[in-house]
């Protein structure tokens, strides 16, 4: 069907179908085209609504009737990935994940009262459907108003003043006064508004009025509510124990974790406090177990990049480095060349600190300095369990940084990350580490840098003639550019506003080849491996990120911020 209907090639299908039998644990042929980035996911729905004998709805276009959205309420059509849109003669059309499951749709006409025609759409449409259609039941705000009206604010201002006078209340008391469901309601729904605004991290700071709650979405870090100094006690403690950490410890940074159920999938948060004048700040980081199938083809490198990297990755040695600032998709990047490369035939091994994400098939080992288990110690270990694949989560000293190029220099392959600011930049950072030049000319196959830049929100999308010194900075010969449309947001719901949704990557790959090599040899700056690697044909994260400009993915304004350095 796929082939006939022109969705992908017959050399596509072969492609994928030897993909998937390499698998350890085979997916559908769907997903795995779509992994590989030769099938779309609205046409992969397009063609199994077919085979399923129901009609496909893109609900971005479909003219939802508001009033009939109402006739089933939000927890329900969480529950069923479901959403009614329409109701021609007297049947209520709902747009479901599952249009085959015969028990949610016996559940669903028992609710409206009413014939169910079931039809099929993608699922994260339909989550942003209820949330947009279910808005006015219950803003965050408006639910964390009356959680925190229920809440017995006498016990809470109890705890708070024991705190101030210095005096610890017992953990009996604090464990009693969190197990309250107001307080669970209220941190319940901190975390789910952070999932369902697609945030990174949450932010619960205390400060000397009262609580502030801040979401990190695509990179930007923005207030979402306010919160009464009585809460900070009881909220906090209920995220300790959600987490596993000690309630009664608060003067001393803690690391935990959380694994909670939220509209149906399951979410990790990765928690930690901090000890400050005004209480602790608890930040948390949330993690997105499916975020590890976005597969190399999503991340926004561009095909003659995508297909030099592709060609790296399938080396049998050497060192594959990645490197970028602290959240700039590092970890993303790893993850996605790991599912890309996991077969039954491959020994793949990872050391990470801590371990994120869960990949079926692989042997993944958290560090734990406590116990001796270090980065160093761990790829020693490692290096006796017969490995093809080896990643490290990170090189930070000269002992690791050596083992894994020794590793890769004895027939592994070894995936792993640097802080750097440029892919040319991770040679200079290896021989300042003390590793030995000939080892990181002989090693390392290539380098791989990036950054995040925040995508233009498709609802609002609008295009304008941009301002000449604006195009400058870029370093477009502004000649060239007369008449170029460039694009950007407008804001709207869609975007909250912002003119963007969702972030892609920025790419800088850096091959060695002989020169590079004699350049390290003779450790040569940073500055003359990058003036080699572009004579050798590297794209830098300035250029990279111009042709995103000019694609239409990103504005100018976020290129400047993100890339633009002086």
């Amino acid at each position: 069907m796929l082939v006939s209907r022109g969705y992908v090639t017959r050399q596509q299908l072969e492609e994928a179908l030897e993909a998937q039998s390499g698998m350890p644990t085979p997916e559908a042929l769907g997903y795995t085209l779509v992994s590989m980035g030769y099938l779309t996911q609205r046409d992969r729905l397009r063609c199994l609504a077919e085979q399923w004998g129901v009609d496909f709805v893109d609900l971005d276009t479909f003219p939802v009737d508001p009033e009939v959205v109402k006739t089933i309420g939000q927890e329900i059509c969480r529950r069923y990935k479901a959403i009614p849109i329409s109701k021609p003669n007297g049947k209520i059309v709902v747009a479901m994940k599952e249009p085959n499951d015969i028990y949610a749709i016996d559940a669903l006409r028992l609710i409206v009262g009413a014939d169910v025609e079931p039809v099929l759409a993608e699922e994260e449409d339909i989550l942003g459907a209820i949330v947009r259609y279910h808005a006015s039941d219950a803003s965050a705000q408006e639910v964390m108003q009356s959680a925190l009206k229920d809440i017995n604010l006498d016990n809470i201002e109890m705890a708070a003043v024991s705190e101030e006078a210095g005096d610890d209340i017992s953990v009996e008391q604090m464990r009693e006064l969190v197990e309250e469901a107001p307080v669970v309601k209220l941190a319940n729904l901190i975390l789910g508004q952070a999932v369902r605004d697609h945030a990174s991290d949450i932010h619960i700071e205390p400060t000397r009025e009262g609580m502030r709650v801040r979401y990190r979405i695509d990179g930007i870090l923005s207030e979402t509510m306010q919160l009464p100094k009585k809460v900070q006690a009881s909220l906090l403690s209920r995220i300790k124990i959600m987490a596993s950490m000690d309630i009664a410890e608060k003067r001393a940074p803690q690391d935990g974790r959380i694994s909670l159920l939220i509209d149906g999938k399951q979410w990790d948060f990765r928690v930690s406090t901090l000890p400050n004048v005004f209480g602790e700040k608890c930040v948390l980081r949330v993690l997105d177990k499916s975020a590890i199938s976005v597969g190399l083809h999503k991340l926004g490198i561009l095909p003659k990049t995508l297909e030099q990297f592709e060609g790296l990755i399938q080396r049998t040695y050497g060192i594959i480095l990645v490197t970028g600032p602290t959240g700039s998709g590092k970890s993303t990047t790893l993850y996605s060349v790991l599912s890309k490369l996991n077969s039954a035939e491959k020994n793949i091994l990872t050391i990470e600190d801590p371990v994120e994400y869960e990949l079926a098939g692989i042997t993944q080992v958290g560090v734990n300095p406590k116990a001796g288990l270090t980065f160093a110690s761990g790829l020693r270990c490692m290096l006796r369990q017969d490995p093809n694949i080896i990643m490290v989560g990170e090189i930070r000293d000269e002992e690791t940084g050596t083992i894994a190029v020794e590793a890769a220099l004895t027939g592994h392959l070894v995936l792993s990350t640097l802080h750097t600011n440029d892919a040319p930049g991770a040679i200079a950072r290896l021989l300042d580490m003390g590793i030995e030049p000939f080892l990181i000319s002989s090693a390392v196959c290539g380098v791989l840098a990036q950054r995040l830049v925040r995508v233009i929100c498709p609802k609002c999308k609008v295009s304008y003639q941009p301002p000449m010194d604006a195009v400058r900075r870029l370093g477009l010969n502004t000649e060239n550019t007369q008449g170029v449309k460039f694009y950007r947001g407008r804001g709207c719901d869609h975007c909250k506003n912002t003119g963007y949704k969702g972030r892609c990557g920025i790419y800088e790959l850096m091959t060695m080849n002989d020169e590079i090599r004699e350049l390290a040899l003779e450790r040569a700056s940073g500055h003359r491996v990058k003036e080699a690697a572009m004579r050798g044909g590297m794209m830098s994260l300035k250029q990279d990120a111009t042709e995103k400009v000019l694609l239409g993915v990103t504005t100018l304004e976020e290129t400047l911020r993100v890339i633009y350095s002086g």
